[in-house]
């Protein structure tokens, strides 16, 4: 499933809008690279720069999707969606997969927009790829039968890894690692949400409580207040800028 097989020529026809995205992501380097023309011209009139789109330039929530700060950066997010891509558009189709990306990368945007400063200036697709991640987690949550055990197991151990690297390593745009993966879980949320499974888990939840509930009710008042406490604390750090 994310093993690629398939020749170059099979590859396009397959999964266009991942190669058009990564075909976009090599044109726009090379463009901020090469000495053809005014080459920063790009960078300042695409890139996110919270104070601009302040002042009107709305663009700027989604243009940065595709621009990157340099070679590896291009490469690594160019290579995660070569990756974990195919296999989600394959499954959507090509609209939807589409909508995924662009709507995780737009989310991406505006939570920088609202949890940075003005002067916060951003570029990358990282946010949008995240939303994959995010898209992936609410279908092992929701549809378990789309994945193998297996993927499951990689998507996880994927999406943990980038998390705790989002906040080991320097000069990353955490508000929009964590707003991407939130925003892509939601919409696979909203695509595989079964109300029955729902409810179902609604009423063994409430067996439970009910056949503890005189265990439940000796609970130490202070032992909640603690453990309210840690859950904020954890809500709060996943919007908060390390």
């Amino acid at each position: 499933m994310f093993t690629r097989t398939e020749s170059f020529r099979a590859f396009i026809r397959y999964y266009p809008i991942v190669s058009i995205i990564i075909a976009i992501h090599l044109v726009l380097y090379l463009l901020t690279v090469l000495p053809i023309f005014p080459n920063y011209w790009i960078v300042e009139t695409f890139s996110g720069v919270n104070l601009y789109i302040m002042e009107g330039e709305l663009w700027r929530l989604l243009t940065p999707t595709f621009l990157h700060s340099g070679f590896s950066h291009m490469l690594l997010n160019s290579f995660s969606l070569l990756l974990f891509g195919p296999a989600l558009e394959r499954m959507l189709g090509r609209i939807k997969f589409l909508f995924v990306y662009l709507v995780s990368g737009l989310i991406a945007n505006i939570a920088t927009l609202v949890f940075e400063p003005l002067t916060y200036t951003h570029v990358g697709s990282s946010g949008a790829i995240f939303g994959l991640f995010g898209f992936y987690l609410a279908i092992i949550m929701f549809r378990k039968d789309r994945l193998s055990r297996q993927h499951s197991q990689i998507i996880m151990i994927l999406c943990i890894v980038s998390l705790i690297m989002t906040f080991l390593q320097p000069n990353i745009n955490i508000v929009a690692h964590l707003s991407g993966i939130i925003g892509g879980f939601t919409l696979g949320a909203i695509r595989y949400f079964n109300k029955k499974d729902f409810f179902d888990s609604m009423r063994s939840a409430a067996f439970w409580a009910e056949s503890n509930r005189k265990k439940l009710a000796y609970q130490s008042p202070l032992k909640v207040i603690i453990w309210s406490a840690i859950i904020l604390i954890a809500i709060i750090g996943f919007f908060v800028k390390g």
